[in-house]
């Protein structure tokens, strides 16, 4: 049984609307070139300055637009396969978690870390958060699906980033932020699938 076709799943198509404008958003700022990624960037030195904002829209910009259309495509690939687990303004919370988790992250225990872009953190987060209810569950395909991520997060830790993914990104790969992306959308979801209606397994 599919994770969007379960009888307890939400329509996974209502999240298509929050994804194409987190598309758009994306591909704008990414038209304003490196002036704008500039400005926006997680920069340590700006944010210490008071350059807060930089803490959400550090995420929403990119390297550049292979960067982006990388991480457009694995938003879809979430959307596709876990969209369903949620109602959109929990999506909306686990993401909020996933970005916070990832900034205090950088900022309490990467204190060499001065500069991010991109997405990709939170999509660790939203991939874990949507694996969850298929994992408590016990359904094959998510446990497999799960183990895969988990795998990739124990790679990047102890080996470094996947092969091809920096020359794919265009540029170095900060995998702690996938990790903290993983931790804060397990976190985010934990309450949600116990007091919520999780979706059915994959």
């Amino acid at each position: 049984m599919g994770l969007r076709h379960g009888h307890n799943a939400v329509d996974w198509r209502r999240c298509w609307g929050g994804v194409a404008a987190l598309a758009v958003v994306a591909v704008l700022l990414e038209s304003g070139g490196g002036e704008v990624r500039g400005l926006l960037a997680w920069d340590r030195t700006a944010i210490g300055a008071g350059d807060w904002w930089r803490l959400l829209s550090g995420h929403l910009v990119h390297l550049g637009w292979s960067h982006l259309l990388l991480n457009l495509a694995g938003l879809a690939v979430v959307a596709w396969v876990v969209g369903g687990a949620y109602a959109c303004w929990r999506w909306l919370l686990i993401a909020g978690l996933s970005v916070a988790v990832i900034d205090a992250g950088f900022w309490l225990l990467d204190p060499q870390l001065e500069w991010y872009v991109g997405l990709s953190g939170v999509l660790h987060g939203l991939l874990v958060a949507g694996l969850l209810p298929g994992v408590l569950a016990r359904d094959r395909e998510a446990l497999v699906l799960a183990a895969c991520v988990v795998a990739k997060l124990a790679w990047e830790q102890l080996v470094g980033p996947l092969p091809g993914s920096a020359e794919s990104a265009g540029g170095n790969v900060i995998v702690n932020a996938h990790l903290y992306g993983a931790v804060g959308g397990l976190l985010g979801a934990l309450p949600v699938s116990r007091g919520g209606t999780p979706a059915a397994p994959i």
